[in-house]
C-alpha cells in the first residue's frame, strides 16, 4: 500500500495542447553524421562527468556551471541570466542539483535556487532559444517509500528526512510541466545512481567505507532498506535515448535488481574480499523501489547488475 500522509496528485502532462516543434539538424556534420547542440547544466556531477564525453562523440555540448572546466561560468546558488548562453540550442539537459540538500534548513534558500529556481530560469531561456528537448533529472524520492514498486502514475509524497529536497525536485517537475506547450519535456526520476567518481558522502560509496574500515552496516529489521540501485552507465543511456523522445514524459530511471540493504553488503564484501559486518536495529524498513517497466520500453533496458557495478566502482578506487 502507498503512505498516504499528505499525498499530491500525480503530475499529468495530459490535456495539453501540443505544438509542432521546431526541426534542427545541428550545428555542423562530421563523416556524414549530424551534430546537436546541447547545453548541459550539472556536467560536474556524477552522471555529468559520464555523459559527457559520450555526447561529445558527435555533437557540440556547451556545459554550465561554476566549476573551472565549464564552458559556461554560472552559479545556479545565486541571481543570473541567459545572457552568455547560446542564442539557439537543440536540446537542454538539467542535471543539476545542491551539494547542500542535506543542510535543512541552513540551506534551504540555496538548495530551492538551484533546484527550482535556476530550472524555471533554464526553461524560460530554452522557450526563447527554441529547443525541443528539454531533459530534467528529478528524483524517486519524490514518491516517499511505499511495499509497491513505484510507476510514474503513483501519487507523489516528498516526505522524510530528505523531504525539504524531493520537494524542491517536485517543484521543478510542476514548473516543467508548465513549457509542455512550448517543447518536448523529459521528466527523469533516478533511484540510488552509484559509479565511479561519486562523492564520498552518497549511499553506495558510504556502504563500502564501512565494509572496508570494518565498521558494521545498520540494518531496520532483518535485512534493512530495499531499493533497486542503479550504474551510472544504464542511467546515461537513458539520458542518451530521453534526447530523442518526441514527446513529454516521465520515466523512471532504476536498476534490475531489488536488493536489500544486507544483500548490497554482502555484494560489497565478496567484491572487497572482506568480511561484513551487520547490526540490526528495531526500525521498519524501507521500500524505495522504482518500476522500470516504462524505462526498459521508452528508453532503455538497464543491464548492469550490483555485482557487477560494484565491482567496476571498486575497482576505480585503486
Amino acid at each position: 500500500m502507498l503512505i498516504e500522509q499528505h499525498p499530491y496528485p500525480p503530475l499529468s502532462f495530459k490535456g495539453r495542447k501540443e505544438k509542432k516543434m521546431p526541426n534542427f539538424t545541428g550545428a555542423k556534420t562530421k563523416k556524414g553524421v549530424s551534430l546537436m547542440n546541447y547545453l548541459l547544466f550539472g556536467a560536474s556531477g556524477l552522471i555529468g562527468t559520464h555523459l559527457l564525453p559520450i555526447l561529445e562523440e558527435t555533437n557540440t555540448v556547451h556545459t554550465v556551471g561554476r566549476r573551472n572546466n565549464s564552458t559556461i561560468n554560472v552559479d545556479l546558488e545565486s541571481e543570473w541570466n541567459a545572457d552568455d548562453l547560446p542564442d539557439r540550442i537543440d536540446s537542454v539537459i538539467y542535471l543539476a542539483q545542491s551539494e547542500k540538500f542535506r543542510d535543512f534548513p541552513e540551506s534551504a534558500e540555496s538548495v530551492f535556487c538551484v533546484n527550482t529556481l535556476s530550472l524555471l530560469r533554464a526553461f524560460d531561456y530554452a522557450r526563447r532559444a527554441g529547443v525541443r528537448t528539454f531533459v530534467y533529472t528529478s528524483t524517486g524520492g519524490v514518491y516517499g517509500k511505499s511495499d509497491e514498486p513505484f510507476d510514474e502514475k503513483c501519487s507523489l509524497s516528498p516526505l522524510g528526512e530528505l523531504g525539504y529536497y524531493a520537494a524542491t525536485k517536485m517543484c521543478g517537475e510542476i514548473v516543467a510541466e508548465n513549457y509542455t506547450p512550448y517543447m518536448n519535456v523529459v521528466v527523469l526520476r533516478p533511484f540510488f545512481v552509484y559509479g565511479p567518481g561519486q562523492r564520498k558522502d552518497m549511499l553506495i560509496p558510504r556502504l563500502v567505507e564501512r565494509v572496508r574500515n570494518g565498521q558494521s552496516i545498520q540494518l531496520a529489521g532483518e535485512d534493512g532498506l530495499h531499493i533497486n540501485p542503479t550504474y551510472v552507465e544504464d542511467a546515461v543511456r537513458a539520458i542518451q535515448q530521453a534526447l530523442s523522445v518526441n514527446t513529454s514524459c516521465k520515466v523512471n530511471i532504476g536498476g534490475p535488481e531489488v536488493l536489500s540493504l544486507r544483500r548490497i553488503g554482502e555484494h560489497i564484501g565478496e567484491a572487497l574480499g572482506k568480511e561484513v559486518r551487520f547490526e540490526q536495529t528495531d526500525g521498519v524498513p524501507a521500500r524505495i523501489v522504482g518500476s522500470i517497466e516504462k524505462m526498459s520500453r521508452l528508453l532503455w533496458r538497464p543491464r548492469v547488475s550490483f555485482s557487477q557495478g560494484i565491482k567496476m566502482y571498486i575497482d576505480s578506487l585503486l
